[in-house]
């Protein structure tokens, strides 16, 4: 089956609707195979009070573009994504306009997802870098 766009980016932002992505403002933006990329505002919403990127917003977008990602590679009919390892490095501070995150499959296996998922700035300067394990579970009915 051929990937489709349209539908990952549909089915990731229906997914996030009434949750903390909805809340971040988190929109997924772009994808292809092994890949999918979204945007978060940078606000007094996700700052923390000295009015830099709260670390954790940060990370939250990480995870939710990584389990986002995971999610495309399976059937969400029969099967189901759970994070079980996030890390996280921050390079640099940001205290106001848009970052990106950008997911990249490292590997994928038939039960762990490893993604790679780089936070930037306007200026594709580099905010994080994260890692995200994601383990596929067949789904509960």
């Amino acid at each position: 089956m051929a990937f489709d766009k349209e539908h990952v980016l549909k089915m990731c932002n229906d997914f996030a609707k009434n949750t903390l992505m909805e809340t971040l403002e988190i929109v997924y933006t772009d994808a292809d195979e092994g890949m999918l990329k979204a945007t978060m505002p940078v606000n007094s919403r996700v700052q923390q009070p000295m009015g830099l990127l709260h670390g954790g917003a940060t990370v939250a977008l990480a995870e939710s573009v990584g389990s986002g990602a995971s999610l495309m590679m399976i059937n969400p009919e029969v099967q189901e994504v759970r994070g079980i390892e996030i890390s996280a490095n921050h390079l640099r501070s940001k205290r106001d306009g848009v970052v990106t995150a950008t997911a990249k499959i490292v590997h994928q296996g038939r039960s762990l997802h490893l993604w790679e998922v780089r936070i930037t700035d306007e200026k594709d300067r580099l905010i994080s870098v994260c890692k995200i394990t994601n383990m596929v579970l067949p789904r509960k009915r």
